[in-house]
């Protein structure tokens, strides 16, 4: 109920005028969001790349809705591209991009075009981009403009979503040679007809994904905060006989820092996703939603230390 609570909140245009409003509300997300702008976004990164483990950066912005927004957002990723390498944080860190805030919404030819100018800046810089799923209604269109990228970026990374009942045939489409896939739970309320509701399907659907990712011949990462998960993920690299460096697993910024650091130690290959911006209130609501008992350190940050 708590999931279903937080995911309707998270899509509340008032709701997050309210947050950003309300100066408490930043002490509370500053545990999970780098910062608003570049500067705080490099700090950071900076910071866990010293600690050994890799990064994605993502720029939290408001819905795209005008051509002159998706054009700010992919100079905003080009911008933080050519700072990456002068930093010395490639190629341990990559970017994040929601094709939406490209103008995927508005027109899918223009957002094709946005990302490859930003896979571009990537590729130029060193490192590579991988495109965030969002709800399923941009599922398709989101994997068509995958596969016209990696005609020319080759190692653009796809992310796919657990509870989605398509997903198990995603994941045979995409565990080829070379391809990068992120398997996350999900973080969008869905229908019935095309997800999973229940925290025990959807648990069953990520590890029958997570196998088919493993057994095949793409690089899986796990995205999950799950300790179940993470070991049965650890288990099914034994199984399938992959060296440290052939999978990874992917956690949130501010979330199980100390298995972040036990994983990264073990020898294993450990992303922190790591977002900055302005517009942190969707993310950080659907970040609650994924993991509830979450709601406890926002609660903790609201008061203060």
């Amino acid at each position: 109920m708590l999931r279903h609570l937080l995911l309707a909140a998270a899509g509340s245009d008032r709701l997050g005028r309210l947050a950003a409003s309300a100066p408490f509300s930043k002490n509370a997300a500053r545990r999970f969001v780098a910062g608003d702008d570049v500067e705080a976004a490099l700090r950071t990164g900076r910071i866990l790349a010293d600690d050994g483990l890799a990064v994605t950066f993502e720029h939290l912005s408001a819905e795209t809705r005008s051509a002159e927004q998706a054009v700010a957002v992919r100079d905003e990723y080009r911008a933080l591209l050519g700072r990456l390498k002068g930093a010395g944080l490639v190629p341990a860190a990559e970017v994040s991009v929601k094709l939406s805030a490209l103008g995927q919404r508005l027109d899918e030819k223009l957002a094709y075009e946005h990302a490859l100018a930003v896979c571009a800046a990537a590729t130029e810089a060193g490192t590579t981009v991988t495109l965030d799923a969002e709800d399923h209604t941009l599922t398709d269109s989101t994997l068509e403009i995958l596969t016209e990228l990696r005609k020319d970026h080759p190692g653009t990374g796809a992310v796919l979503q657990a509870h989605l009942r398509r997903t198990e045939g995603d994941c045979r489409e995409l565990a080829t040679a070379g391809s990068r896939v992120r398997l996350c739970k999900g973080a969008y309320a869905e229908p019935e007809s095309v997800a999973f509701q229940s925290s025990l399907d959807i648990d069953k659907s990520f590890v029958r994904c997570l196998n088919i990712l493993m057994s095949g011949e793409g690089y899986p990462m796990v995205a999950t905060h799950d300790p179940r998960l993470i070991a049965i993920a650890e288990d099914r690299a034994r199984w399938f006989d992959r060296a440290s460096d052939e999978y990874e697993f992917q956690m949130l910024h501010g979330v199980r820092t100390e298995e972040q650091a036990r994983l990264a130690a073990g020898g294993n290959v450990v992303r922190v996703y790591v977002p900055y911006g302005e517009q942190w209130y969707g993310y950080l609501v659907r970040r609650l939603a994924e993991r509830p008992g979450n709601v406890a350190a926002v609660g903790r940050g609201l008061v203060g230390r």
